[in-house]
């Protein structure tokens, strides 16, 4: 979202003086300031902090997704001040920004999460463009409503800048429709000058050990939706009856359900928790939780600051053996020399209080197994244990299995070793990295050659890694390529027009759920969070989500 001067603007510049980003145009240094019309806010530099707008004397500064009809042109208006507006002379451009063709852009989006919507954010920025964005949920933001964990309630703040863009005039939901059954990427290209998929990595990795798919042996990505509300896990039952859980792997998922499973359900029910998981575990026997890692501390995939708040769940405690805290040879020269990088310097520091810490009075607590890899799930009919074997380190700093190997009895085994994108119809995949083959977004053939109006962004693009902060930087890159195209005459010409998919989709029964629906669908789950105290009740069947999308919002 960018913010917008518009008519009263008085031009005194107590807007200027409060950004953080000097976004706003022509400053009181600038020659141009004592003839100014109005001043004018940079739609792709500003951060929508809303500084100017608490600064305005006149009132004259907006969200762009809150104009009024009339106000709409200053949109226009202020994004034009920068096309090749000169700062001060020998100065280079305060911004060039690319001029697009007369006509409109149809650009499909396939996908609701993090990196569609920053791609999308881009794109709506200019008027001309119209973006639909299709998923096959009838709600969106993808893994920031499906897979941050509930007691993360800033990471998913960022649904406001989703919203924000949401509400443009030249964007539109189409929810509820699953591209490559209810209408295909054919069709779709018939119709849209690009296709942009941005449809995530759905599917989670396998250990590859015997064992594995006993009862009672899951994937992180099924029971992070199942805690989350996704509809497809819905209805799943997990056997909460043991006293301790074991989770295979080191990334923040890892620690993200090792939290959920032992802080106070209490806690929790103030949360967006799923009911049916919140009831879940409240009467849940699980006391401990074990995280495997194959690999040292050092190596440890989640970040310093999930590390340290898991340390500071009430009634949990942490703990880590000294024997655990072993390091690759060359890690241990740099801590000694004092030239390790510092994120994992930071890391084994943070282990090592962990490890110091001998009080361990809590009836709840995490520990923290490193240079430790499962080889077999054990149990007949569900599961009753893992085998693990002590790996080490060689002189080269490889990982080695030692020979010595022990059991830990469980009930529960939930590998989070990561996510696995899906083979999309009609374009490449690459099996060995669960991506479509791109460069900097542009999907391309075998022989490395760009597929016109074919597009790709976040993990299906570059595999699952990095959080939203990444896949901000994903989204716009792709966002760029598609503009850089549009500009160049490289984005091929539909020959039907998107105005007659929702016709198409309804003779097929299918009815997309446009933003009036996902709107009721939001005010729906709010409503009913205020009778159990939580931030919202997330309504988790699709039947339940398309009933609460027609209205009417009880009051």
């Amino acid at each position: 979202m960018a913010f917008v001067i518009t008519r009263p603007c008085c031009n005194d510049a107590s807007c200027v003086s409060v950004c953080p980003v000097n976004c706003i145009h022509p400053t009181p240094e600038e020659p141009e300031f004592r003839t100014a019309e109005m001043l004018y806010i940079d739609p792709e530099s500003c951060i929508d902090c809303g500084a100017c707008v608490d600064a305005c004397p006149v009132g004259a500064i907006f969200p762009d997704g809150e104009l009024a009809d009339e106000d709409e042109p200053y949109l226009r208006l202020n994004a034009d001040y920068y096309l090749d507006h000169d700062g001060e002379a020998g100065e280079a451009p305060l911004r060039r920004a690319p001029k697009l063709p007369d006509g409109d852009v149809y650009i499909a989006v396939v996908g609701a999460g993090p990196a569609a919507f920053y791609a999308a954010e881009e794109l709506v920025r200019f008027g001309s463009v119209q973006v639909d964005m299709y998923d096959r949920l009838p709600t969106p933001y993808g893994l920031v409503r499906a897979g941050v964990a509930p007691d993360h309630a800033a990471t998913k703040a960022v649904e406001r800048t989703f919203a924000s863009t949401e509400r443009k005039k030249n964007f539109q939901y189409r929810l509820d429709v699953t591209v490559g059954r209810d209408i295909t990427l054919d069709e779709l290209a018939d119709r849209y000058h690009a296709v942009l998929h941005a449809s995530g990595a759905s599917t989670d990795k396998k250990l590859g050990i015997a064992g594995e798919d006993l009862p009672g042996s899951v994937a992180a990505t099924e029971f992070v939706a199942w805690y989350n509300g996704h509809p497809d896990h819905a209805d799943d039952v997990y056997d909460l009856s043991s006293e301790r859980a074991v989770i295979v792997g080191n990334g923040n998922v890892a620690l993200d359900v090792a939290r959920i499973l032992l802080t106070d359900p209490d806690e929790l029910a103030s949360t967006d928790i799923a009911q049916h998981a919140l009831e879940a575990l409240r009467t849940s026997s699980i006391r401990e939780v074990v995280i495997l890692g194959r690999r040292s501390i050092a190596d440890g995939a989640y970040t310093n600051s999930e590390f340290l708040s898991t340390g500071l769940v009430d009634g949990v405690d942490v703990v880590i053996d000294d024997a655990d805290l072993t390091v690759s040879p060359q890690i241990a020269a740099q801590l000694d020399d004092g030239t390790v990088d510092s994120t994992i310097g930071s890391k084994v520091r943070l282990a090592r209080e962990y490890a110091a810490n001998g009080t361990h009075s809590a009836d709840r607590r995490v520990v923290f197994r490193y240079l430790t890899a499962p080889t077999e799930v054990l149990g007949d009919s569900a599961v009753t244990g893992v085998r693990i074997v002590r790996n080490s380190y060689d002189a080269q700093g490889r990982v080695c299995p030692t020979g010595e190997t022990s059991e830990i009895s469980t009930g529960l085994v939930i590998r989070s070793i990561g996510y696995r994108g899906q083979v999309v119809d009609g374009l490449p995949f690459d099996e060995e990295t669960g991506t479509v083959p791109n460069h900097a977004g542009r999907v391309v053939n075998t022989e490395g050659e760009h597929l016109p109006g074919q597009y790709v962004a976040g993990w299906l693009k570059r595999g699952a890694s990095g959080g939203i902060g990444t896949n901000r930087f994903c989204g716009q890159e792709t966002a760029s390529v598609i503009v850089e195209d549009i500009v160049g005459g490289a984005m091929p010409t539909p020959p039907l027009h998107r105005d007659d998919v929702v016709a198409m989709l309804a003779s097929r029964g299918v009815l997309p759920i446009d933003g009036g629906g996902w709107s009721n669908i939001d005010k729906a789950e709010r409503t009913a969070s205020r009778a159990v105290g939580s931030v919202r009740r997330k309504i988790v069947t699709i039947a339940k989500l398309r009933e609460a999308a027609t209205g009417p919002i009880p009051g």
